[in-house]
């Protein structure tokens, strides 16, 4: 009788099916085999060719925009002049549009920076805004006025804020921007003292983040001797100047700006500012990194006008209020901000210069006036002040 094979056992099954797996896990997968090839790298000329195709689509655009803005000047009717045709709360909420789409590369610092040139330049059709601001040129509130109102704005260096203030009243200036507060070194006084006496609203806010450098002609820590700038500037960078020029003359000027015009004069002479200064009054960085004491310094400018424009959807009111000397008064204050569920985001308080130890206290509140919480609260208020001011309902700053 012929042997019968043996019957296969389970170690046997998996030793023959072995092979088979073997194999076919070393046939490669599609995907395997795609990622497998090498990919042949971009022609130079195609990718240059693409991007002219999308520079002539986006100048088309640009174009097509520019019109639309010309005829929106038209519907709007003959008006008096360019800030009669300025909208900063449809600003705000174009460059937010922007934000919410933004999904890279570029940062949304950039693209804000992109359309407010692209709206300033459209802007400029009617006739370019009068922006007055603290001069000379060079100075960070001219960055400031740059960053809002784009470059197609026509700014006006002036000597002093009170100055900024004067212009905007007298209507040679269509808007004015003005310093208002440091991230590190508070507020800015004599703009809350204006605001005591001037009618003019605020119409915006602008943060910039200040950088700040030691300049000179030489550009030599060594050479040294005295430094000009601004009073906020040597607070902002007193760590540094303490550690690296404890003997030099420190010389306060009414704008960093004007230090740089002074120091450039002089070759012991070195200021305080920023890049800007450098560049414009041929200055040399004596150090190549900023020697403010904070990283993050950061400087809040307002926007000052003759009138209050509507909500934006996302705003800010300022309002200044005198109260009646008696206890609890500031508690009388705040309590129906809080009742109507309104954020406070800042308060400050100054002399009112109308009477002895009366004060009047700047706050800073979240919504525009239009809103019914904050009618109602403002009409709280009036039981228990002496005096409510409405500085300006204006949209919250746009990174």
């Amino acid at each position: 009788m012929a042997k019968q094979p043996a019957k296969p056992t389970p170690k046997t099954r998996a030793a023959k099916a072995a092979p088979t797996r073997t194999k076919a896990a070393a046939k490669a997968t599609p995907e395997r085999k795609r990622a497998a090839k090498p990919v042949a790298a971009p022609v130079l000329s195609d990718v240059r060719a693409k991007i002219d195709h999308i520079d002539r689509s986006i100048q088309a655009l640009i174009a097509e925009r520019a019109n639309f803005a010309h005829q929106v000047g038209k519907a709007k009717g003959k008006l008096a002049a360019a800030v009669d045709y300025y909208r900063p709360e449809r600003e705000a909420q174009v460059l937010r549009m922007v934000v919410d789409r933004n999904e890279g590369p570029l940062s949304d610092e950039v693209l804000v920076h992109v359309y407010r040139e692209i709206m300033s330049a459209c802007l400029a059709q009617q006739e370019p805004l009068k922006i007055g601001y603290l001069g000379p040129e060079g100075t960070f509130s001219q960055q400031a006025v740059l960053k809002h109102f784009g470059r197609s704005a026509l700014g006006l260096p002036l000597a002093s804020i009170e100055e900024v203030f004067q212009e905007v009243e007298a209507g040679n200036a269509d808007f004015g921007v003005v310093p208002v507060e440091n991230s590190g070194q508070g507020t800015i006084q004599i703009t809350l003292d204006m605001f005591l006496t001037s009618n003019l609203k605020i119409c915006g806010e602008v943060e910039l983040r200040v950088q700040q450098y030691l300049m000179s002609r030489s550009g030599r820590l060594e050479d040294v001797e005295r430094v000009y700038g601004h009073p906020q500037s040597f607070m902002q960078t007193s760590s540094w100047l303490r550690a690296n020029l404890p003997k030099a003359e420190k010389i306060p000027v009414s704008s960093n700006a004007e230090g740089a015009r002074r120091a450039r004069n002089a070759e012991d002479a070195a200021a305080i500012g920023g890049e800007s200064a450098g560049h414009v009054y041929g200055l040399k960085k004596v150090v190549t990194k900023p020697i403010q004491n904070d990283a993050d310094n950061t400087t809040r400018f307002l926007v000052i006008g003759r009138n209050i424009f509507p909500t934006s959807g996302h705003d800010r009111t300022s309002v200044l209020v005198f109260i009646h000397d008696k206890p609890g008064a500031l508690f009388d204050v705040l309590s129906p901000f809080a009742r109507h569920g309104i954020s406070m985001n800042r308060i400050e308080s100054r002399p009112s210069h109308n009477a002895k130890w009366e004060y009047g206290f700047f706050i800073d509140l979240a919504g525009h006036v239009e809103d019914d919480a904050m009618q109602a609260a403002l009409a709280e208020l009036e039981a228990h002040s002496a005096q409510i001011k409405i500085l300006g309902s204006y949209p919250v700053a746009v990174p």
